[in-house]
């Protein structure tokens, strides 16, 4: 009977280290869960941060193009008044020929 009593003693034992070892791993489980999570928010951050910047690179690049555009009317205002000069000029070129032909 005390073989008996001892191995009972012996099934309790590892029952309770058993027990012990799943509360502990349980413990560790929900741990890693809380890591899970944390990294998951860390993570939908990061993605809404790079969206945020894409965004912002675009506006940048539509605000460029448009200061292109209008560096480029700028440049076409100078041509159009440049031609206008040179038309003016010689206007008055012909006027001055048709005086001395009268």
């Amino acid at each position: 009977m005390a073989s008996l009593s001892s191995q009972m003693n012996i099934i309790v034992e590892k029952t309770k280290n058993l027990i012990q070892m799943c509360e502990a791993l349980q413990e560790e489980n929900d741990l890693l869960k809380l890591e899970v999570q944390s990294l998951q928010v860390a993570f939908e951050t990061s993605n809404d941060k790079t969206k945020q910047l894409e965004e912002k690179l675009k506006a940048m690049a539509v605000a460029r193009s448009l200061d292109e555009a209008s560096m480029d009317k700028d440049a076409i205002n100078e041509k159009i008044l440049d031609t206008k000069q040179k038309i003016n000029d010689f206007v008055k070129e012909i006027d001055r020929c048709i005086t001395l032909l009268k």
